[in-house]
């Protein structure tokens, strides 16, 4: 049995989930995520608490339980605390700023990158090297955080470029002259 879809997913207060057919909708102060998940798995609500079962013991069926349960249990938490991915830019004239809704980063290209966030994620920009991403779904705010951690990966003999904060980036030492 799947220890993870055998845990049961509590509610918070402020928090409504409805179950219409496979599809889930949970609604927080937050905002409103809705989803659609395999018909086969049941997803049931008592009280303050969601359970998910599966028909079977097949390889598929175990597969979809935990994955239901990880995903309807990232959704109440994302409507009711939300999530946040923070990024910070290393290297010298490497910076960050918001216009309107845009991320402006500049990281030695020729031009500066410009990044529009979708609906639902919010940029901030605390200091001109530090950038937060925030949201209610879990997977756009992580989505989003690696688009802009793909303008310029961390490279490995300087350590320049933008990474996750409290990412590790092993350094290589650089090549060595006669």
């Amino acid at each position: 049995m799947s220890r993870v879809g055998k845990k049961p997913i509590e509610i918070p207060s402020g928090v409504t989930v409805t179950l219409d057919g496979s599809t889930v909708t949970v609604k927080g102060p937050k905002g409103e995520l809705s989803r659609t998940f395999n018909p086969e798995i049941t997803i049931s609500i008592e009280e303050n608490v969601v359970n998910i079962s599966r028909p079977s013991d097949a390889k598929d069926h175990r597969a979809l339980h935990g994955t239901t349960r990880a995903l309807i249990a990232n959704m109440v938490e994302g409507v009711s605390q939300g999530f946040e991915r923070k990024l910070e830019l290393i290297g010298v004239g490497y910076r960050a700023q918001k216009q309107g809704t845009k991320l402006v980063l500049n990281v030695g290209y020729s031009h500066p990158v410009e990044i529009e966030p979708e609906a639902g994620i919010e940029i901030e920009v605390p200091s001109n090297t530090k950038i937060t991403v925030k949201g209610t779904n879990k997977e756009r705010v992580g989505a989003l955080a690696a688009n802009i951690r793909d303008v310029r990966p961390p490279e490995p003999y300087k350590g320049k470029g933008i990474r996750y904060e409290g990412e590790m980036v092993r350094r290589k030492e650089g090549k060595t002259g006669k």
